[in-house]
């Protein structure tokens, strides 16, 4: 594998120091691991169109009470 030597400002160096998971760990791993995570919370295009039909039956008043939910589940809210 490539290596390649990138400046980082000291601050940041020991911001990346937090997210190490043992002593050993290199940078890069923590880097990508990082990488990984954003990736990971990041919405599909599907979820963000499913979020927006439901924004919209909202708006429209396509939707159902809590109560009348539970009512028909046979729950008892209390």
């Amino acid at each position: 594998m490539e290596k390649t030597t990138i400046q980082l400002n000291q601050v940041t160096v020991e911001r990346l120091k937090n997210f190490k998971n043992f002593e050993r760990q290199s940078y890069d791993e923590v880097i990508n691991l990082l990488f990984d995570e954003i990736e990971e919370e990041s919405l599909s295009e599907k979820e963000i169109s499913e979020i927006q039909q439901g924004l919209e039956d909202v708006k429209k008043g396509r939707v159902y009470s809590i109560s009348s939910v539970a009512k028909e589940l046979g729950i008892t809210l209390k």
